[in-house]
């Protein structure tokens, strides 16, 4: 596995985390990066779900001012960390070990707030809907941010209160799903 652009490209990617672990393909990872071209520039990601640490690493290869990768593997957030330092992104990045969902809310009450939200979770289990609803329902995505999940084309999102899908990818048995946040304000809000 290696980064596909930016100052980083072509240098590998070691994966010593646990078994189960399934990288984003590369033509995947070339064609998302590829289709939000000059906004990962100076973004500040925040990738959840890490695994191996691949998609924000390639947001960082590409410009990306600062990463926080999520996992809640040990043994996949040192193989991050090992990553990012041998690669030279390290000094852009935080690695935090726990659970995606927990993160995601204590991201916010630090008043954090990321420009491109990856995340890539187990498939089957409808934690890509689950995880866009409480983005949703925090501040974490920054104004003009998108919200990206990844997954097998039948673990569809839909549609997540307070956020829109503005576009959908599909890479024989993988999806992409972008949202931003929905520009309709709720009933009574």
């Amino acid at each position: 596995m290696r980064l596909s652009g930016g100052t980083a490209r072509g240098r590998h990617l070691r994966a010593r985390g646990s078994r189960g672990v399934r990288p984003t393909a590369g033509r995947v990872t070339d064609a998302l990066f590829n289709s939000l071209g000059p906004r990962v520039a100076d973004a500040r990601v925040l990738d959840l779900f890490a695994g191996t640490g691949r998609l924000g690493m390639e947001a960082l290869s590409r410009g990306a001012r600062e990463a926080v990768f999520v996992e809640r593997d040990p043994r996949n957030a040192a193989a991050i960390k090992e990553n990012l330092e041998t690669v030279g992104l390290g000094p852009r990045a935080q690695v935090r070990r726990g659970n995606a969902l927990t993160a995601v809310v204590s991201l916010a009450a630090e008043g954090r707030r990321f420009d491109l939200i990856i995340l890539d979770p187990p498939y089957g289990r409808g934690l890509a809907r689950e995880t866009l609803g409480r983005v949703a329902a925090t501040t974490v995505l920054a104004e003009g941010g998108l919200a990206i999940a990844e997954g097998h084309w039948r673990d569809d999102p839909g549609q997540v209160p307070g956020l829109e899908c503005v576009r959908a990818l599909r890479y024989g048995e993988t999806a992409v799903w972008i949202y931003a946040k929905s520009a309709k304000k709720e009933e009574g809000v």
